[in-house]
């Protein structure tokens, strides 16, 4: 698995759900553990924009890739 996520990115909820509907999202992260209803959300947006979305084992992990000391539902690499 990667260390770091590469790119600019934005990490949460809303944020996530705002890159991916303006256009500038490429990839998602969910964490695997995530609550249901953020992942419904994302993968809904992420599906409505031909997004792939990778799943991560859990909140703490993707935090640790977004390089934040709290855990992440989900993020997302965005378009420079």
């Amino acid at each position: 698995m990667l260390d770091r996520l590469e790119g600019k990115k934005v990490v949460g909820l809303k944020q996530s759900l705002k890159a991916i509907k303006n256009g500038s999202g490429k990839t998602v992260y969910v964490a695997k553990d995530a609550d249901i209803k953020i992942y419904d959300q994302i993968k809904s947006a992420a599906e409505e924009n031909s997004l792939e979305i990778i799943l991560v084992d859990t909140m703490k992990e993707l935090g640790r890739l977004c390089g934040i000391d709290v855990g992440a539902a989900t993020a997302v690499i965005i378009d420079e």
